[in-house]
């Protein structure tokens, strides 16, 4: 009997050592290495794919705001363009009487166009320019210069434009606009310029 057992265990063992080298080893691909480095790469992939696309989106930002920029900066031109047209037009010297410094009433249409363009132009700041003729001493046509541009000024606070956007100045007779010694050289030479700032 013991014969018997011996070889029925022999059977048996003899059938595990059969089914367990007939077994076929893994594939590579499921073996625990192939695996991680599979695992790995993929994750090295998609870290890869995320840089990519966040690097997309940056460029793709930058390109927008630089759009953004240049149509911004387009229309700061256009606009500061249409303004300095504008100016050219309304902007118009006026004058004084000999010694005086009240707005004549031959002047008013031209304080309507300004205070209209400083209202369509709400950002324009103007300085406003007091001179006078070649007659008197520098220092009295320096305060009569003074006196002319704060009246150009209060008159167009008057006709609603805000007195912080207006800068009176005066240069007396230091820069006259005609080198004439005549009436109607001193006349054009009494006035106050608007100018941009």
């Amino acid at each position: 009997m013991s014969n018997v057992k011996l070889l029925t265990t022999l059977a048996v063992l003899l059938s595990l050592g059969i089914t367990t080298a007939c077994k076929p080893p893994l594939p590579p691909e499921e073996q625990p290495a192939a695996v991680e480095a599979r695992q790995k790469a993929e994750e090295d992939a998609a870290k890869r794919q995320a840089e990519e696309d966040a690097r997309r989106r940056d460029e793709e930002e930058r390109r927008r705001r630089a759009e953004e920029e240049r149509r911004e900066a387009a229309r700061r031109a256009e606009e500061e363009t249409a303004m300095q047209n504008a100016a050219a037009i309304a902007l118009m010297d006026i004058n004084f009487d000999y010694n005086r410094s009240d707005i004549r009433r031959t002047d008013r249409d031209k304080f309507q166009a300004i205070a209209a363009f400083m209202k369509a132009y709400p950002k324009a700041l103007l300085r406003i320019d007091g001179h006078c003729d070649e007659r008197g001493t520098s220092e009295y046509n320096m305060t009569l210069g003074e006196k002319r541009a704060v009246a150009a000024k209060s008159y167009l606070v008057g006709l609603g434009v805000n007195e912080d956007r207006l800068k009176p100045i005066s240069f007396g007779k230091e820069i006259p606009k005609f080198t004439g010694h005549d009436e109607k050289s001193w006349l054009y030479n009494r006035r106050c310029e608007f100018k941009l700032q």
